[in-house]
């Protein structure tokens, strides 16, 4: 199938305006490249300090022909979708030797987790750990004394952080290697019922716990299509997976196998040999395009439409938020999985998962099939699926039809025509809105604002019955400026709950959403935030504001709005605690949402 008119038109504009960028980045990427094997360019006692704890591979690395892979790891053990990672290292050595390589742990990342931060002062920090995350991957890699690299991580900041870093040291091949999901618990559905029950005072802490702890149970990423898994999907659509990589279980035969087996492929694609593969070349507009159709087709996280556009920048790629609403406009919805649906990741996984989507995707040309990725040429590699027969791993085609059309279904017949996003422009601003999981009688909410700029106060108000009725509600100084742009996730329950009591209810602010928001309209990402001058710092109680996802439209219908002088607010509380103090230099430096929200890119 030829490729679709609308995503051609798409990558030819992104292309065009990342000539510039894009080239002087190639070309410093060659020139990188053209230096060779890293450690050539060590002295004796260089490599005598760098190889001085390897034991029985210490002649294998002074040598110059065994390529040396290095490990970038996100492991901790309190974070469930990270501590699988623990005994990877030493899995991945041992592979390593088996194909005549060596492997070296290069550094450890941070790896925070927003379900632990959300509605914390610790979410301040979430979004710039993502830079953190690029820096100490940057310190770990600069020893030069590798030849390939494996990335271990899964969530939120983690990869798009890993993504910066690799495109930088785009010149070294690269995999992603992922631990995969916590096999299913307590219902998604269930879990959110609950938590709007407790909002309601219809249920006590003990109930609340209970479910919690029922949904979030053992080792592996969260099982709802949040951020996480949306990285996890976007590996395979990019080509940084190895195909049908992303939701195997913890712990299971063919997760080991999988990791041993992108270990053997990093130290075959190493410039080494006669199948160089470096990142630079993987990475580039069409791997872009095809990771932003997968995440309109599986209808993923909004978090993600700030991190390509940051994780792009790092390979001279130049995105903006009207390539994944005019993306979205040409990619059907495929998928229904929490919040979009009441299925998790392991039925999505079940019922055909992405090499069913990919094939189908690719059949109805809405993928670029002509990239490079680290498993090989063609992204068709990707509509294969690993199995494990007598020990040995191999791969066969997927299914070409769905195991269960309540979960996954074609291109032809999706369930909504377009995918899960939309771009919202107006006076106040440009934002995004995931739609997927909106009713389509709340695409459009037109109502009298409530202006906060706490979100602890949008609770005291929901307490006090001050919110029963139609309303906007704007949270503001919210943005990367701000505060370090927050997720406002901690919200959902208590606006379902108002919407659930027949109001028009909708969310305006220049913070983010989770992943895992999905029922209530919300106009999020709002550039210029209000402390960068944009309109929403103007906005006072009772100013009617439209939110429109079916026009695309942002705005305030009060007139004189702009003739006002803008808030105010005291932000040195974010400034100090939990570690805020450290990150004042992050505040002043963050580029806005539209950009990618960047300090390092």
């Amino acid at each position: 199938m030829p490729l679709d008119d609308r995503i051609a038109a798409v990558t030819d504009r992104i292309i065009a305006r990342s000539e510039g960028p894009r080239g002087l980045y190639l070309e410093r990427m060659r020139r990188l490249a053209d230096e060779g094997p890293r450690r050539v360019h060590l002295t004796c006692g260089n490599q005598a300090h760098a190889y001085a704890a390897m034991g029985e591979d210490k002649t294998a690395l002074v040598g110059d022909r065994a390529p040396n892979i290095g490990i970038v790891t996100a492991y901790n053990d309190m974070l469930s979708a990270h501590q699988p990672f623990k005994d990877y290292p030493d899995r991945i050595k041992a592979a390593a030797r088996r194909v005549g390589a060596t492997a070296q742990v290069a550094g450890g990342v941070p790896a925070m987790c927003d379900g632990v931060t959300q509605g914390q002062v610790g979410m301040e920090l979430s979004l710039f750990s993502r830079d953190v995350i690029a820096l100490a991957t940057g310190v770990a890699l600069s020893h030069n004394t590798f030849d390939a690299a494996l990335y271990l991580g899964v969530c939120d900041k983690i990869v798009p952080g890993l993504i910066i870093a690799a495109a930088t040291f785009g010149y070294l091949p690269g995999l992603f290697v992922p631990a995969g999901p916590m096999v299913s618990g307590l219902p998604n559905d269930e879990k959110a019922k609950v938590r709007q029950q407790f909002a309601a005072g219809e249920v006590g802490r003990d109930k609340l716990m209970e479910a919690e702890m029922a949904s979030y149970h053992g080792p592996g990423t969260c099982t709802f299509y949040g951020t996480a898994n949306s990285n996890q999907m976007l590996m395979e659509f990019m080509g940084l997976h190895l195909p049908g990589a992303s939701f195997v279980n913890p712990g299971t035969p063919l997760r080991d196998a999988l990791t041993e087996a992108a270990t053997e492929r990093a130290a075959a694609i190493t410039a080494l040999g006669n199948a160089y593969t470096p990142v630079c070349d993987i990475l580039d507009e069409k791997a872009f395009v095809n990771g932003i159709v997968g995440l309109m087709a599986t209808g993923g996280s909004t978090n993600l439409v700030i991190h390509l556009v940051a994780m792009a920048r790092a390979a001279g790629v130049i995105l903006d938020p009207a390539d994944f609403a005019d993306i979205s406009a040409a990619t059907p919805l495929m998928a229904r999985v929490y919040p979009n649906g009441l299925a998790d990741v392991n039925h999505f996984h079940a019922a055909g998962g992405l090499a069913y989507m990919i094939g189908d995707l690719l059949d109805a040309g809405l993928l670029h099939d002509d990239t490079l990725t680290a498993a090989g040429k063609g992204l068709a590699l990707y509509a294969q699926e690993p199995t494990l027969k007598d020990g040995a791993l191999s791969w066969a085609d997927g299914p070409r039809e769905t195991l269960n059309d309540k979960i996954l279904r074609p291109a032809a017949d999706p369930f909504q025509k377009t995918g899960g996003l939309v771009e919202l422009s107006g006076n106040l601003g440009r934002g995004v809105m995931k739609v997927s999981a909106v009713a389509a009688e709340r695409h459009v909410i037109e109502a009298p604002v409530a202006v906060f700029e706490d979100q602890a106060d949008v609770k005291k108000a929901f307490q006090a019955k001050q919110l029963d009725r139609d309303v906007v509600v704007v949270v503001r100084f919210q943005g990367p400026k701000a505060n370090g742009m927050p997720e406002l996730h901690a919200l959902t329950p208590i606006l379902a709950v108002l919407q659930d009591r027949g109001h028009k209810v909708a969310l305006v602010t220049d913070g983010r959403m989770s992943g895992a928001s999905g029922k209530v309209p919300s106009a999020i990402h709002v550039a210029p935030e209000a402390l960068d001058g944009g309109l929403i710092g103007k906005l006072q109680d009772g100013d009617l504001v439209r939110v429109d996802a079916v026009e695309g439209r942002l705005e305030v219908l009060t007139e004189g709005v702009a003739d006002r002088e803008p808030a105010t607010p005291d932000l040195s509380a974010n400034s100090h605690g939990v570690g805020r103090e450290l990150f004042e230099i992050f505040r002043q430096a963050a580029g806005p949402a539209s950009t990618g929200a960047g300090v390092v890119v």
